[in-house]
């Protein structure tokens, strides 16, 4: 039986497409007296792209491939804005309007939480994540973040009025992350987060600068943006990934509720005492509610792994120009072979996919697919983000192992 521990990551960012043209995305940037703002930051979300209006609110972002972008614009004593921005074949221009940030402007009083640095060290684990990366990633103001938890949901939800300042020293990014939602749902062991990062090079010495690079590339390497890229192009087996089906079946070693039910419900009436006495001793009665609950407890699926390969020409089709569409039923298998798990992943992350005893300790990941179908661009971006659910090691890895969306690897294809 294969438990599996699902986990979506959603970054709503912007996606190149690597045409051949070259285009801008420009705009004036005002208050809502539509008075210009000078001085803002102008940014691509999950890019190194960015800029700064002018003394009249202008801005330009140059040298732009057709696809799908979402602009970022940061100004001191304003809320965050984010633009989805589509370019076809030809140059866009935006009007923005920034919002004042009344919690940065105005003093407010706000009623301590004493469980607030408990929920900070959740959504911290959560979203920056548990790997060696994530032990040198640290968000620099976490006094930003808004934190709430629904005790009767049993979820805890996060959210931000400023961008959160990340800084990764072992990758050697500083990251501007423009938060727009966070939850983790405990009842069912789902994270769900939305938001756009934007990457600046950390200052280093020649030394750490090459350690960066090397540690960029393993981050890369068997990554779902990886994957994704290598399904575009049609490579994902000469670049080491294995796909498999992994489907959830009526475990018929399972009673039905009915049956369970009624018996726990018999032998709950007035007059069946349940009594053990000493540590060995117990009842008849005892033993069989144990017996039924322990019944209840077996799950009513159970996964089964298809270990007929699926090939990309079946998965991917090319629907749209610049855009890979893939649509299936059951779950996707995905089997990293040029990488092995750790043993702090496999013993202690609690993402670890269960496998045939005669696989090796691959780095293994589920895609669980929620809205058909999923599309992907050339750089391994995904369209509609929302619609994958993850579990196993890209549930794993999370912002302290991202890269950005123009990241060229360094390593040859296999």
């Amino acid at each position: 039986m294969i438990r599996l521990r699902f986990c979506i990551l959603l970054l709503l960012t912007g996606f190149s497409c690597f045409a051949q043209n070259s285009f801008n995305i420009s705009g004036t940037i005002k208050d809502k007296a539509g008075i210009t703002i000078p001085g803002a930051g102008v940014y691509l979300s999950s890019y190194k792209i960015a800029t700064v209006s002018n003394n009249d609110g202008q801005f330009i972002l140059s040298n732009l491939k057709p696809g799908n972008y979402d602009v970022l614009i940061e100004m001191m004593g304003y809320l965050p804005f984010s633009k989805n921005v589509v370019i076809s074949d030809k140059s866009v221009k935006i009007e923005v309007q920034l919002k004042e940030n009344t919690v940065q402007l105005q003093e407010v009083i706000i009623k301590a939480d004493p469980d607030r640095d408990k929920y900070i060290k959740q959504f911290i684990a959560q979203f920056i994540g548990r790997t060696p990366n994530a032990e040198k990633c640290k968000i620099l103001n976490p006094q930003v973040i808004q934190a709430y938890f629904d005790r009767a949901e049993n979820k805890l939800s996060v959210t931000a009025n400023e961008f959160l300042i990340i800084e990764n020293k072992s990758l050697g990014y500083r990251i501007k992350y423009m938060l727009e939602y966070f939850e983790r749902d405990l009842k069912n062991n789902i994270v769900y987060y939305s938001g756009h990062p934007y990457y600046e090079e950390l200052p280093g010495s020649k030394s750490k600068k090459k350690e960066w690079i090397r540690k960029r590339e393993i981050a890369y390497q068997g990554s779902s943006q990886h994957f994704f890229r290598s399904l575009y192009q049609n490579s994902s087996v000469a670049e080491g990934f294995v796909i498999y089906k992994l489907a959830e079946i009526p475990n018929k070693n399972r009673l039905p509720d009915s049956l369970i039910n009624a018996h726990l419900k018999r032998f709950q009436q007035p007059g069946n005492n349940i009594i053990r006495i000493g540590a060995g001793g117990g009842s008849p009665l005892n033993d069989s509610v144990n017996y039924w609950l322990k019944q209840r407890a077996v799950p009513k699926k159970i996964s089964v792994l298809n270990r007929a390969e699926i090939l990309t020409d079946t998965l991917v089709k090319s629907l749209y120009t610049d855009l890979r569409t893939i649509n299936f039923s059951d779950d996707l298998y995905v089997m990293n072979t040029n990488e092995r798990e750790t043993p702090e992943y496999t013993d202690h992350s609690g993402h670890a996919i269960n496998r045939p005893l005669d696989i090796p300790n691959y780095q293994i990941s589920v895609i669980h697919l929620l809205q058909a179908p999923l599309h992907i661009y050339m750089n391994g971006g995904v369209f509609n983000a929302k619609a994958a659910l993850f579990s196993g090691f890209w549930a794993y890895e999370k912002m302290a192992d991202t890269v950005p969306m123009d990241y060229i690897p360094i390593t040859p294809k296999k």
